[in-house]
């Protein structure tokens, strides 16, 4: 069962079971990933469903630091409680530790010693951790291997 599939799958048992925040929050999604296939004319594969899936929740994210920093405790709650749901949706997140290895080995593959081949190193790093790790800290660790 592919990623689209599992969502609607997961909004009838919403609607079933009449969990309405859950049920926005996959209409949300879909709604997104909808509006994609129609501009594309055509239907979306696992991936670029996950690269949408991953820019709600860095979309979340940020609203959800502007949401805490204004004291809007309700609305936080709200966007914390989305992103739960949005996260089960993506691969098992790597650890610190499993991305700072898979750092090390991009590094080694690309020959980069300097922050001015960073660039090289995130386009040949990032197919690897898609969808299972936050660009930040990728970004933060490369930065610290080519200090």
């Amino acid at each position: 069962m592919n990623l689209s599939e599992r969502l609607n799958e997961d909004m009838k048992q919403a609607m079933k079971s009449r969990d309405k925040f859950r049920l926005s929050t996959i209409r949300m999604v879909r709604s997104t990933i909808k509006y994609l296939e129609i501009d594309l004319k055509r239907t979306l594969d696992d991936n670029e469903v996950l690269d949408i899936l991953s820019r709600e929740i860095k979309q979340r994210k940020d609203a959800l630091q502007e949401f805490e920093a204004a004291g809007r405790d309700e609305l936080a709650a709200s966007t914390k409680a989305e992103i739960e749901i949005i996260i089960k949706y993506l691969p098992e997140q790597l650890t610190e530790e499993e991305i700072k290895v898979i750092v090390q080995q991009t590094i080694q593959e690309t020959g980069a010693s300097s922050k001015s081949e960073m660039g090289k190193v995130m386009s040949a790093l990032m197919p690897k951790v898609k969808g299972r790790a936050d660009g930040k800290l990728v970004n933060q660790a490369v930065q610290q291997f080519l200090q």
